[in-house]
């Protein structure tokens, strides 16, 4: 019904940037919140920043001042600009997106990830 595809990883050097875009597509009525999350090896998956559909935001401690959150909403579209990218960031990030679709006549509330990018961060 819905799906959520992730875009804009791949392989940085210490210092360099990376945009992530995540595009949400299919009977969608409304989007409300989103996120991007990101899980190292070894590690549980972790919040990273959020985006509500006001446009208010949250960002993890460790990406403050590097990172920034933003959507279009007439496109269904988040993006995570990642500055001064360390090591430590090199991960594989989802977006996640809690939102209304609608199937049969019917509307349904749910929420929704996506397949994952990589981001590796490395000299």
């Amino acid at each position: 019904q819905v799906q959520l595809v992730e875009s804009g990883g791949g392989l940085v050097q210490p210092g360099g940037s990376l945009r992530l875009s995540c595009a949400a597509s299919g009977r969608i009525v409304v989007i409300n919140a989103m996120g991007w999350y990101r899980q190292a090896p070894g590690n549980q998956r972790e919040l990273v920043a959020s985006i509500t559909s006001g446009g208010n935001t949250n960002y993890a401690d460790s990406v403050k001042g590097r990172f920034t959150i933003s959507r279009d909403n007439a496109k269904n579209t988040m993006y995570l600009q990642m500055n001064s990218l360390e090591p430590e960031d090199t991960a594989v990030y989802y977006c996640n997106s809690d939102l209304v679709f609608q199937s049969a006549g019917y509307q349904f509330s749910q929420t929704y990830w996506g397949q994952g990018t990589q981001v590796t961060v490395s000299s």
